[in-house]
């Protein structure tokens, strides 16, 4: 068998049936029988194509869950071959923790409608990055750095499925690094906070213990987040299908398409679009299933 269509849901509201999976499988040619991964919340087809194309494996993906878009399950289709990964990138804001770190800083000025608008258009990647990020981060020019503590002990919160996700991941033996367009004083906390080896991301300049309003330079876009994938998978002697990374904004495209499974998690339309895996239902756990861990095999 070549390829894998895995099935999942969010772990919190189970509703995979045998019904379901039965029903995905018969849309399969050489279908194997179904594995449970997760009773009521993940399984996985074993099957082999007739035509084995990127393109065909997209529109048969894309018919799947045309025919599934009523019920609240995600399908994705992955090649068997490295279907476990050795390395594994993801983005902080809206993808590790529920919220735009930049956001909750506006609100301590009262500009969190404001500031939360231009982070809109910039993850939908109808405005640029840099520019972007330059223009809120100037609005919080005079905020008390002591600010950044309160506002992770009292604010953050780790998205379903994170810290599960990291410590299985690493169990197995996988470098994990959190990269981020955001800032080091919040990725530092949250990537110790998740047990990520690493963490790159924006450094905000202060000065007398206040934001100066103004960024170092070079600023970790887009871009930025591409070449980190590939350099660290140089680093680790992996190819680019080893890799595996996880983001909902235009500036991870780059990084998600450059990834040998680039995961669109709950993501912008654009992103969502241009990704051939999706989560728009699961949790962080369904990155685990798409890799063909079972529950049993999640880090405790």
């Amino acid at each position: 068998m070549t390829h894998v269509l895995i099935s999942f849901c969010d772990p919190a509201r189970p509703c995979l049936t045998a019904g379901h999976i039965a029903a995905m499988g018969s849309h399969l040619p050489q279908a194997a029988a179904p594995r449970q991964l997760d009773e009521g919340i993940a399984a996985e087809i074993a099957f082999t194509p007739t035509n084995a194309r990127a393109e065909a494996i997209t529109v048969l993906g894309d018919d799947l869950r045309a025919r599934f878009c009523h019920e609240p399950i995600d399908i994705a289709i992955v090649p068997a071959i490295h279907r476990r990964k050795k390395l594994f990138l993801a983005d902080m804001d809206s993808t590790m923790i529920r919220q735009e770190c930049i956001d909750e800083l506006a609100a301590e000025l009262d500009l969190k409608p404001r500031v939360a608008a231009i982070t809109e258009q910039a993850m939908r990647g109808e405005i640029p990055f840099e520019g972007a990020l330059r223009e809120r981060v100037a609005l919080l020019a005079g905020l008390p750095v002591a600010t950044i503590d309160k506002i992770i002990a009292e604010r953050i919160e780790l998205m379903p499925g994170g810290p599960v996700l990291v410590a299985t991941l690493r169990a197995s033996g996988v470098y994990t690094a959190l990269v981020s367009g955001g800032f080091t004083l919040f990725t530092g906390p949250i990537a110790t906070r998740l047990g990520f080896h690493e963490h790159r991301s924006n450094t905000l300049i202060v000065a007398d213990g206040k934001l100066t309003g103004k960024i170092a330079d070079p600023i970790l876009g887009a871009e930025a987040k591409r070449q980190a994938l590939g350099a660290l998978a140089l680093q680790l002697s992996l190819q680019p299908d080893e890799t595996l990374a996880v983001g909902d904004g235009a500036n991870d495209l780059p990084m998600l398409n450059a990834a040998g499974f680039g995961v669109a998690f709950h993501a912008k339309p654009k992103v969502a679009e241009a990704c051939a895996i999706r989560i728009e239902h699961g949790d962080l756990t369904a990155l685990l299933y798409l890799q063909g861990f079972t529950r049993a095999e999640f880090a405790r």
